[in-house]
């Protein structure tokens, strides 16, 4: 077992900001032969349909099927898994969607309009999509939570048709994962995995429909897919690493300080776990509340090859200095664990979810706090939003003019398509102004 030798910075030390940099640094493992790898997926299954996603499930799944009917799950099927579950997980599920549905029915945007001197009606509609397909991993771990985030927000954005797919490695499927998609509002499942499950819902077979947009996580031959197949159908971003961030003015118990952390590294070897405070004393006491707790921790090898790869605890001279820190990294979650949280937003300007004081866990937003889990990672909080209901509705503008509108914007276009040599939009104007 190897040992652990979490990074020590000081903002104050020559070459920090390098040193800063390298932590931070992280890029995609979609190599040229991955890149290559993915396209030829997608072409077989573009070409050959269900065919090629019954032989892919052979080679990628160990799941040798003979036709989609043993990939495909309806609304029974999903609604008995849900039955199958213990008591307390179907009241965990039902009181995490019932919460986030809560937030998110917040965000619903709604159509407007409006006259304007002129008498031209101006406006804007808002729309949901009809279909959208959510990818969820079929890793070691069940994420029955990426399902309720995905799909919710969909759900309550009215798109008609939430298609989910995940990976049955050897034919196996979670139930706990399945019940989620019943309490989220799933309508169909396909098990499939990979890049094969990304080109089935971006272009369609005789059996998996194609729809509008795909989002949720995966590993590097999904995240490129997903990049190979944007334009055919939207995405909502392209993950990295889990990450999260914690300032701490040095009055937290470091124990929950070192969960904290964990919580984020137990995810993958490339997870990142930072800590800021500007109390020595403090992160010494949490280090050794990170070296006391790892050995009792069930993913403690995984934790301590990511806080050793990526992990950092930085030093700064005073507890404010590390808000220019915070834009910096622009972390996917940030805990301020500190006295007068709310005093901090007004500064923080990049971050993907915000947990505010001592007791707000990251790991409440995770499952069952409301707002949604998938967030902006690798310092694309900078332009990234967390995904939300806003991600499935779509705006078309409205335009309506009257005859004098016509006639007074018309004579304007006319300048200005002239202008441009756009003959044809200027005479099309033209053809409407009336003195």
């Amino acid at each position: 077992m190897s040992s652990l030798t979490i990074k020590q910075l000081r903002s104050i030390d020559d070459g920090f900001d390098t040193a800063l940099n390298q932590l931070l640094a992280w890029e995609s493992v979609s190599d040229g032969n991955l890149q290559q790898t993915v396209a030829d997926i997608i072409q077989q299954v573009r070409t050959e349909g269900d065919a090629a996603l019954c032989r892919l499930s052979d080679q990628f799944d160990r799941f040798p099927v003979e036709s989609m009917a043993q990939l495909s799950l309806g609304a029974i099927e999903i609604a008995a898994a849900f039955e199958r579950l213990p008591a307390q997980q179907k009241a965990a599920l039902r009181f995490s969607a019932e919460r986030v549905t809560a937030y998110h029915e917040k965000q619903i945007a709604q159509s407007w309009r409006y006259t304007d001197d002129l008498g031209v009606v101006l406006g804007q509609q808002v729309t949901a999509m009809d279909r959208v397909g959510i990818y969820v991993p079929g890793g070691v771990a069940p994420l029955a939570s990426s399902v309720i985030m995905n799909a919710l927000p969909a759900k309550v954005a009215g798109v008609r048709d939430i298609i989910m797919t995940t990976p049955a490695p050897g034919g196996q499927v979670n139930d706990f994962v399945l019940g989620a998609a019943f309490v989220a509002g799933v309508t169909e499942v396909y098990l499939l995995g990979g890049a094969q499950a990304i080109a089935a819902l971006a272009y369609g077979t005789e059996t998996v429909p194609a729809v509008d947009k795909i989002v949720g996580p995966g590993n590097a031959y999904v995240a490129t897919a997903k990049q190979q197949v944007f334009g055919k159908v939207g995405i909502d971003m392209i993950a990295g690493p889990s990450e999260i961030l914690v300032i701490c003015d040095g009055l937290t118990d470091p124990d929950w300080i070192a969960m904290d952390l964990f919580s984020q590294a137990e995810h993958s070897h490339d997870a990142q776990a930072i800590l800021i405070s500007h109390d020595a004393e403090f992160l010494r006491r949490t280090l050794a509340a990170i070296e006391r707790l790892l050995p009792t921790m069930e993913r403690a090898d995984t934790i301590r090859r990511s806080l050793n790869a990526r992990g950092a605890f930085i030093w700064v001279p005073k507890l404010d200095d590390a808000k220019a820190l915070i834009n910096k990294i622009a972390p996917e979650h940030l805990e301020l664990s500190v006295a007068d949280p709310e005093a901090w937003l007004p500064d923080i300007r990049h971050a993907g979810a915000i947990f505010m004081g001592r007791h707000t866990s990251e790991a409440l937003g995770d499952y069952c706090a409301g707002p949604n889990h998938v967030l902006p990672t690798s310092g694309t909080a900078r332009f990234f939003s967390p995904l939300g209901v806003y991600d499935f509705q779509k705006r078309s503008s409205l335009i309506g003019a009257s005859a004098s509108a016509a006639s007074e914007l018309g004579k304007v276009v006319s300048v200005l398509a002239r202008g441009e040599l756009l003959t044809a939009h200027a005479r099309s104007a033209e053809q409407r102004i009336n003195d």
